[in-house]
């Protein structure tokens, strides 16, 4: 039965009179007030999370710089996929059997140490530009691969904190919260390395991000001690196998691995973007960063607008039409990158060299991929905590984390593999169409995944 809105309460216990009008629509920072330790790895990973995407874009422009070529761009990704898939099995593990405080200190102090060999290896690469020469591209791959591999466990176990630290009923508030924050990073990161990549350099680019990794790190030195709950395991092939087990068993969980996978794979065009700078729209490192921060924007937009996301039960059908909406808007990217291509704009370096109105239609589309991307992200991530029991959550955090940084991975090895013998237009646009069609099979087919309900979470 319907509530009165003028009389029932929201799911923090606020009336619902207290939050009208478009009020009720602005994202609910009641989990900040709820729990200290949440918000203080919410700050810290915000600030840490700008200079991860920083080093993200970063590294493309490094490599690209290097061999310019955008299938080189593509393999950053590639090579890391497998030893990161790994990582976020056995990351998981390491989470349901350790304190999970001191996992993700111990991954981030490795995060920590692979920044700072790009530091290095950027300055050395700096030197050889002086002699008219290169360093070779070897050494950026090896360590952007060690630092998908700790990233990878690091995310994976704080992953599995927030559902220790926080009510049952906050998180998917918690959830539209971290959405505003990984807006934040992708809209200010991005957008900072393409500044400063132009005006600085990359190798202060990467120290920059080595520096602002101090704020995440002391967010998850305050954090309280986090042991497993229940009897002792051993972190083992008996532990990951119980998990690969329960997630064989849970359809609904399952699902939500695959059809970010789908997204992600056929959807992403960021491998394509220094050479849409350099050679289509114009503007070079600028470009990179304003597409980057783009899709950003539209992640914030949809986090900040999350109101009335605890209203939604059938996450299962949010999340589907949301991942067909992001399939419709990577189509539009390939249309607007066929139009600028063809629409005889001579690109150039800076934005005086820079095609505005096709950048422009570029932006709307990342806009809306972001904004999708978002609202699925919410609804998944909820789903995970919800209908997982805690003893679980590590190894399913784990995949998660595999699934939505290996698929982005494949999304550039895919983009830069397709652009290379076909155009730049056609990966985004071919990848949109498929996502579609994939998606409506699946869901169909699916009937549990069709009929979940959050008010009685099964995995």
């Amino acid at each position: 039965m319907t509530q009165d809105p003028q009389t029932s309460s929201d799911a923090s216990g606020a009336p619902a009179s207290s939050r009208r009008g478009l009020s009720r629509h602005l994202v609910d920072i009641a989990p900040l007030k709820a729990s200290p330790a949440f918000a203080r790895l919410w700050i810290g990973g915000a600030i840490s999370g700008v200079g991860a995407f920083m080093t993200t874009v970063a590294v493309g422009l490094q490599i690209y710089e290097i061999t310019e070529s955008t299938f080189a761009v593509g393999l950053v990704g590639g090579i890391a996929l497998v030893p990161m898939i790994a990582a976020g099995l056995w990351g998981g593990v390491l989470a349901d059997v350790f304190d999970r405080r001191k996992v993700v200190i111990a991954s981030s102090l490795a995060s920590w140490a692979s920044i700072l060999a790009l530091v290095v290896l950027a300055f050395w690469e700096q030197h050889l530009q002086g002699l008219g020469t290169h360093a070779p591209v070897w050494p950026f791959y090896l360590v952007t691969t060690v630092n998908a591999i700790t990233s990878t466990v690091s995310n994976a176990t704080r992953g599995s904190v927030v559902g220790r630290i926080l009510p049952a009923d906050m998180l998917s508030r918690a959830t539209a919260l971290n959405g505003i924050s990984f807006g934040a990073m992708v809209t200010v990161g991005p957008a900072l390395a393409g500044v400063l990549a132009a005006s600085i350099g990359l190798p202060w680019t990467f120290a920059i991000d080595a520096v602002l990794f101090t704020a995440g790190f002391l967010g998850i030195w305050m954090l309280p001690s986090l042991p497993r709950l229940g009897e002792r395991v051993e972190a083992g092939w008996p532990v990951l196998k119980e998990g690969l087990t329960f997630l064989r068993r849970s359809p609904n969980i399952r699902m939500s691995f695959i059809v970010d996978a789908i997204a992600m794979t056929f959807g992403r065009p960021y491998a394509l973007f220094p050479a849409l700078g350099a050679l289509v729209v114009g503007g070079g490192a600028l470009t990179v960063g304003a597409l980057t921060a783009a899709g950003a924007i539209g992640t914030m937009l949809t986090s900040l607008f999350s109101g009335r996301i605890a209203h939604v039960h059938r996450h299962g059908i949010a999340i589907s039409r949301a991942i067909q909406v992001f399939g419709a808007f990577a189509v539009l990217f390939g249309v607007f990158t066929w139009v600028g291509m063809h629409s005889g704009h001579a690109a150039g370096e800076g934005w005086g060299g820079t095609d505005f109105s096709t950048l422009a239609l570029m932006a709307l589309a990342m806009a809306g991929m972001g904004a999708s991307d978002e609202l699925s992200a919410i609804f998944r991530q909820t789903m995970i905590i919800q209908a997982a029991p805690d003893e679980m959550r590590g190894r399913l955090q784990g995949v998660f984390i595999v699934v939505v940084t290996g698929g982005p991975r494949l999304g550039d090895m895919y983009a830069g593999a397709l652009a290379a013998v076909t155009a730049l237009w056609f990966p985004p646009l071919l990848g949109g169409f498929v996502i579609i069609a994939l998606i409506v099979i699946l869901t169909r087919a699916q009937r549990a995944w069709r009929e979940y309900d959050a008010t009685s979470p099964t995995p």
